[in-house]
């Protein structure tokens, strides 16, 4: 359960440090770059940088597993941007929460982990309260479904590679898995870099550490918590948790108030964790 409470900590962080980053720089790749540059490094680093590339029977499939989940990562990403300029940032916040059910299918339909009845009403619970959290009403309506549709996919398919590999890579290869996974993101998002022509200055590297160093231990925890505890309850806590914590650091940091609707969601929230922990 410390793996999970530390992903949802580190997963918050990396919301805090983006609100601030886009008040900050100007360019939309350069501090992603060098966020997925700090966690290739922080990567290589547990890894060891002397066995990057082990040989190992495995190897071959955790690259694969690796470098589908740094495309995933990044396209995640980028849907995430075209989502919110066409159908707003309700709905895209909304079905990139919801991608929690990719995972969730997954591990039931494929990985033979079925939740008991409680963590069912709890999972139930966690998706009323993400669509509680975000629809309101005058919000609009989406105008590109299959946007919303590849939105969710490509969020919640990167969350379950590390589902994915936790059950078919070699364990001792994890770190690699992370090491290769940032790896693509950060060799795709620096083309990107280079293609829109940004600038990666003093203030791009710096909101890119800051924001690099949860992202990985986000991942890893994930990953560690994956091998502990089932991944019906994993990826429904991670997701209410992060919006939990994040929540509470807005009241705190930013001074955000909450609304009846809002403070109602995060009543379900807690009813949630709860159950899908028992």
């Amino acid at each position: 359960m410390i793996f999970l409470l530390l992903a949802i900590i580190s997963s918050a962080m990396i919301s805090v440090i983006m609100r601030i980053s886009t008040e900050k720089n100007e360019g939309k790749y350069a501090p992603l770059a060098m966020n997925y540059l700090i966690c290739t490094l922080l990567s290589a680093g547990y890894a060891g940088f002397g066995r990057l590339f082990p040989a190992h029977a495995g190897l071959g499939l955790t690259l694969g597993l690796g470098a589908i989940s740094g495309v995933l990562f990044l396209a995640a990403f980028l849907l995430l941007q075209i989502n919110v300029q066409k159908n707003g940032v309700v709905f895209s916040a909304v079905f990139m929460k919801l991608g929690l059910l990719v995972p969730m299918a997954l591990s039931i339909l494929f990985f033979g982990e079925i939740p008991t009845w409680l963590q069912g009403v709890g999972f139930l619970a966690a998706v009323g309260a993400i669509l509680l959290m975000h629809l309101q009403k005058g919000a609009g309506n989406a105008r590109a479904a299959g946007g919303l549709i590849l939105l969710l996919l490509a969020g919640g398919g990167s969350d379950a590679m590390a589902k994915v590999f936790e059950t078919l890579g070699p364990g001792e290869l994890a770190n690699q898995f992370l090491f290769y996974n940032f790896l693509v993101a950060f060799l795709l998002c620096l083309a990107l870099v280079i293609w829109k022509k940004e600038k990666i200055g003093r203030r791009e590297m710096l909101f890119g550490a800051l924001l690099g160093i949860p992202n990985f231990f986000s991942t890893k925890f994930l990953l560690m918590a994956l091998g502990d505890l089932p991944a019906v309850i994993v990826y429904p806590t991670f997701s209410v948790g992060t919006i939990l914590v994040v929540t509470v650091a807005g009241l705190l940091l930013f001074k955000e108030k909450l609304g009846k609707r809002q403070a109602l969601a995060m009543s379900v929230i807690l009813l949630a964790l709860i159950l899908l922990n028992i």
